[in-house]
């Protein structure tokens, strides 16, 4: 399949956008939430509680018991990571995979901008939290830095996706790398290009 040739309607209707922090899911998932008009499932606001609090760490059961939930219907796009999480819940219905997979430099420099522009308009995260900047130089303390996570997650999240595109227990999804700022673009203008798909028929 070429997805850049190809419409919405070739993307199947359970679609799953990750990669790294700040390769730019959240945006990816919500333009093709209005071309499909298909609801998003951002994993991030299931799992932060106020304070920070995640409960991927602190309660395990109740984060997949929300993943659950939020997918439990037969179309939407899944913006976020949380990997193992994934494949235990939603991922045996999934359909297709977008792999934002940006080199390391531009992660970085889209952190500290990121992270100065939400500190300094004291933007509200996910309801409840607020991001601090001079933290996220700190890069000594690996549980306050996100240029610390998003530096030591490039390459174990890269070996984990050949690992997982390349297993038998995951060939009913389609996998599809987008490794560019450019090609991420040129991916989502051709979805938005396209008329939406006639309505869809439940999954029996």
């Amino acid at each position: 399949m070429n997805p850049f040739e190809s419409g919405p309607s070739s993307l199947g209707q359970r679609i799953h956008v990750t990669g790294n922090s700040c390769t730019g899911k959240s945006t990816l998932a919500a333009r093709l939430a209005r071309a499909r008009g298909f609801p998003v499932v951002e994993l991030d606001a299931l799992n932060w509680l106020p304070n920070w609090v995640g409960l991927n760490a602190t309660d395990p059961a109740e984060f997949e018991r929300r993943i659950r939930a939020a997918t439990a219907g037969d179309a939407w796009i899944v913006a976020g990571s949380y990997t193992g999480f994934c494949q235990r819940t939603f991922w045996p219905r999934l359909q297709t995979v977008l792999w934002l997979d940006l080199p390391l430099p531009i992660l970085l420099v889209r952190v500290l901008r990121r992270s100065w522009r939400r500190s300094r308009s004291r933007e509200l995260l996910w309801g409840t939290n607020r991001e601090r900047f001079w933290p996220q130089l700190m890069v000594w303390r690996k549980e306050d830095s996100l240029i610390w996570w998003v530096a030591t997650q490039q390459s174990r999240k890269r070996r984990q996706m050949r690992r997982i595109m390349s297993s038998a227990d995951y060939a009913h999804i389609c996998f599809l790398r987008l490794g560019s700022s450019a090609e991420i673009e040129r991916f989502g203008a051709a979805m938005e290009t396209h008329p939406p798909p006639p309505p869809f028929s439940p999954t029996p």
